[in-house]
């Protein structure tokens, strides 16, 4: 008999967005499914989406709450589930087909030490076209047979650099999800959500193992108004969690202030590459007043190689535009793949 698995969709104002995740989540080949979608207080045709696809899919359910968070939405629709196995997804992310069967066999392949198994992801637009995918562990995955920094015990590792990179990419156990308490409603409390997926994960990581599965199953949707586009409450939202992690582990505090280094820098890049430079002061403001040490550490000498790094990446853009040039454009098919599900918008509402 196949395993019953939940897929829990938070969900706010995300009537453009969420019929499209609820097809490539019905379009599972894994098809036990327990689907519960959390509306989180919506004011548009949310629910009504929903109810569509509720009645043409019996495994769809419709949850809702007041607007409380992410958090909040997530803790209700895994609190609701039927199974053993709890996977979620933003109701503007997408799952390749065979995404939940893969990371159910990762997860029973593992044992019991394991609660959590996680898969890359691809970005992608509002067109749901791939703009980039790139792996976490490129080295590692290139040699076959060595045991990749994101497998097992890694705890470390993520308090430096989240490698999952969202809250759509984990299957994860029951007993993990006990273990841990769920996701953290204080950080939207306090105005900082953003990286309650970080702090879910290191708190599994601190009694479980995790696995893998090296393929890129998850379109991850990257748009001008999604909550990672504010970068100031994102580093506030990084800071919270260093801040738990600190109390708990006051041994891994330097390994801590790597991760706060890193994520600055990350948050600086991506707001130059953006062309949003007005961030940069922003995001320097919030990491002084916080942490000032690291902050020094960040201007004098992170941000130097930054942009030298940034330079670089210019420089190989040009060069292989003028090797292109003159050349005629090709370009792959790039939309991210789901499942055959019809559309509740081709059928007319009853």
């Amino acid at each position: 008999m196949t395993e019953l698995v939940t897929v829990v969709i938070p969900a706010y104002n995300a009537e453009a967005t969420i019929d499209e995740t609820l097809i490539s989540v019905r379009g599972q080949t894994h098809t036990a499914l327990e689907i519960i979608v959390v509306d989180d207080g919506s004011t548009d045709d949310t629910a009504a989406v929903v109810r569509r696809h509720a009645a043409a899919d019996s495994r769809v359910k419709l949850l809702t709450q007041p607007n409380a968070g992410v958090a909040a939405a997530r803790n209700l629709g895994w609190r609701r589930a039927a199974s053993e196995l709890v996977a979620f997804v933003d109701a503007d992310d997408l799952f390749a087909p065979t995404k939940i069967a893969k990371q159910v066999a990762a997860i029973r392949t593992a044992g019991d030490k394991v609660g959590l198994a996680y898969v890359y992801f691809a970005r992608i637009d509002a067109a749901s076209m791939i703009t980039e995918q790139r792996s976490p562990f490129p080295n590692h995955d290139a040699s076959p047979g060595i045991r990749c920094p994101g497998e097992g015990d890694v705890l470390d590792e993520l308090m430096v650099f989240n490698f999952i990179g969202n809250g759509s990419s984990a299957l994860v156990r029951r007993d993990a999800l006990i273990r841990a308490n769920g996701f953290e409603s204080a950080l939207h409390a306090a105005g900082a959500q953003g990286c309650e997926d970080l702090l879910f994960y290191c708190r599994i990581a601190e009694s479980f193992h995790f696995a893998r599965v090296p393929e890129f199953l998850l379109g991850y949707r990257e748009l001008p108004t999604s909550m990672s586009s504010n970068a100031p409450r994102m580093l506030r939202s990084y800071l919270m969690v260093g801040t738990e992690m600190s109390r708990r582990h006051p041994d891994k505090r330097p390994i801590l202030r790597r991760g706060v280094r890193f994520y600055a820098l990350w948050l600086i890049k991506r707001a130059v590459y953006g062309r949003q430079f007005t961030r940069v002061p922003a995001i320097l403001s919030v990491l002084i007043r916080n942490q000032p040490g690291v902050a020094a550490s960040v201007i004098f000498l992170g941000l130097p190689n930054l942009t030298i790094e940034i330079a670089r990446g210019m420089l190989r853009k040009l060069k292989r535009k003028l090797r292109e040039e003159g050349m005629p454009e090709v370009r792959m098919p790039a939309r991210f793949p789901i499942g055959t599900v019809r559309s509740v918008r081709e059928i007319s509402p009853t």
